[in-house]
């Protein structure tokens, strides 16, 4: 459970830095990948950590900050393989390392190990920016050139995605994980609410319609599937 954590955070911590910092990136990217083998290694998983690194460098390669990727969709499902991998391969442990020991000792619950707490923080670090992403090479995949701008930003006919694309990724995410379904319902119908005057206006072509629909399901489905990995994880693969 542990790879499968170092690798969320690898790739969700890149495609934050990448949103927020302009300047200097490749010494900000070398003291992030340093911090996070050093993370690894206080819970005595470096080779993880290490290759959680090297992944996050081929993800910015592969998956550019705007536009579509290399691939397709074949990058967010490899790294979708990879991370269901990790759990299965590497589940949780009853000795995660000296930060491990350390969280037994004086964290607030004992009874939840350090690898899922990593998990659980990977899970909302990839959920923020990371989201975005696979939001956006979907659309790209579906619909092409016809709603989406070649910088990959939402048209202005559907404003704020980058902002309520996250927020409402980790409340889909949280909700499941807490099991209030009821309330998952309501503020999914809720979403469909507020953007239907939006949608009533769309003209022949049905765009709105379709990148409305699109991107909210494929976010949907990602914090859905990062809840599962949680899950799987904590429950046992």
């Amino acid at each position: 459970m542990i790879a499968a954590a170092l690798l969320l955070l690898a790739v969700g911590g890149v495609d934050l830095l990448r949103r927020l910092i302009a300047h200097r990136r490749r010494a900000i990217f070398a003291v992030a990948g340093v911090l996070l083998v050093a993370l690894s290694a206080g819970a005595d998983a470096v080779v993880a950590g290490i290759l959680a690194v090297a992944v996050a460098a081929i993800w910015t390669w592969v998956v550019p900050e705007s536009g579509s990727a290399r691939a397709g969709l074949w990058p967010v499902g490899l790294l979708g393989i990879a991370v269901a991998a990790c759990v299965v391969v590497a589940p949780a442990r009853p000795h995660p390392g000296l930060l491990g020991a350390g969280w037994e000792a004086y964290g607030p619950r004992a009874d939840v190990s350090l690898d899922a707490v990593l998990l659980v923080a990977g899970c909302l670090l990839f959920l923020l920016e990371s989201g975005n992403a696979v939001v956006r090479i979907a659309l790209r995949a579906e619909m092409g050139e016809r709603v989406l701008p070649p910088s990959g930003e939402a048209p202005t006919t559907l404003k704020g995605g980058r902002l309520i694309g996250p927020l409402e990724r980790i409340l889909v995410f949280a909700l499941t994980l807490a099991g209030a379904y009821t309330l998952l319902a309501a503020v999914l119908a809720a979403k469909g609410i507020v953007r239907f005057p939006e949608i009533s206006r769309d003209g022949e072509g049905g765009d709105r319609a379709e990148y409305f629909l699109i991107g909210s399901l494929v976010s949907w489905v990602t914090a859905l599937a990062a809840a599962f990995v949680v899950w799987w994880g904590v429950n046992g693969a």
